[in-house]
């Protein structure tokens, strides 16, 4: 909430003016290349952030899908476009996770692009069954140091954001839990609800109904501040494990050698857009956080997250199928 806020003053005199730089930009259309396949949460904020930048700005927005080898063909195709603006990318975790697991890739995740905004982002959430003896995330740290190999988390993957979060908070706690891949957050829930797994971490959207319906007990969030959707929840962070962060988030890029004058009136359309307060609330009903750093912020965000998510794939051993 509190970053958030910084991000409200710092666009507030930009949103409650035409899109500022729209006007400036020369080029028309921009074209939002979404390296995901179309309905995904990456899909659903690029199509309503680009419609709101479209509305406020007059230009014509258009979402392009380019799905495929985990991201990476339509990221290819954005470094190589023409640094004018008007081919952007959505980006997001897969970025990351790309640049450290798949080592011959014809692009790279900081030199092949520059920063624009972060979009949204949303934390990770260790969860159990409501029926679990495990009431905190101590309990179930305290009981996994006592039986080394006999708790179970699963996640989505392998190479995955939340199995990166699970091994996160295993490196941090130093204990040996054992990872259980699944193909979907819903079969993983669908396994921690039939008491075959002790733990799930996962989106939040992706556990939400089943923790408002009682049915699962959230134990941890993985962001840095507590989330405004489990006021009551602490982060990992808060448990003692200070340098512990991991979200999940989407963000824009324009390719390399874009110039700064063209970044900054970009940065300012999405910045202004995600102010509004209808985008804003559409967003939060999806259980995001709206907004974040752009330029060279944003850069050095993902330099951070390169470093970090390194040492962790390294140290966890995981590896692509």
């Amino acid at each position: 909430m509190r970053r958030f806020k910084f991000f409200l003053t710092c666009v507030a005199a930009i949103a409650a003016t035409p899109l500022a730089g729209a006007a400036d930009l020369a080029v028309n259309p921009i074209k939002i290349v979404v390296p995901f396949a179309a309905g995904g949460a990456a899909d659903s904020v690029a199509r309503m952030v680009g419609q709101q930048v479209a509305e406020r700005s007059g230009k014509t927005v258009i979402i392009e899908n380019r799905p495929g080898a985990g991201s990476a063909i339509g990221t290819e195709l954005v470094s190589r476009a023409a640094p004018d603006g008007g081919t952007l990318l959505v980006v997001g975790n897969a970025l990351i996770m790309n640049k450290i697991l798949r080592p011959n890739l014809a692009y790279d995740p900081v030199s092949s692009f520059e920063p624009v905004c972060m979009l949204v982002d949303s934390p990770g959430v260790v969860v159990v069954n409501s029926s679990s003896e495990f009431q905190t995330l101590a309990q179930l740290i305290d009981n996994a140091r006592a039986n080394p190999g006999k708790l179970s988390y699963g996640a989505v993957g392998p190479a995955s954001a939340t199995q990166l979060a699970g091994e996160m908070l295993k490196g941090a706690a130093n204990v040996d839990i054992t990872y259980a891949p699944f193909p979907g957050a819903a079969p993983a829930i669908t396994a921690l609800l039939g008491n075959h797994i002790t733990s799930v971490v996962a989106l939040y959207s992706e556990v939400a109904p089943q923790i408002k319906a009682g049915r699962l007990r959230a134990l941890a969030v993985t962001s840095r501040e507590r989330f405004g959707a489990l006021r009551d929840v602490p982060t990992v962070a808060e448990l003692g494990y200070k340098d512990y962060e991991m979200s999940i988030w989407v963000g824009i890029l324009a390719p390399a050698k874009t110039s700064k004058e063209t970044l900054g009136q970009l940065s300012s359309m999405f910045a202004s857009a995600l102010a509004v307060p209808e985008l804003n609330s559409k967003l939060v009903a999806q259980e995001l956080s709206p907004g974040g750093p752009c330029g060279a912020e944003f850069g050095g965000l993902i330099q951070r997250m390169l470093d970090k998510y390194g040492r962790v794939i390294k140290a966890a051993n995981i590896k692509l199928e």
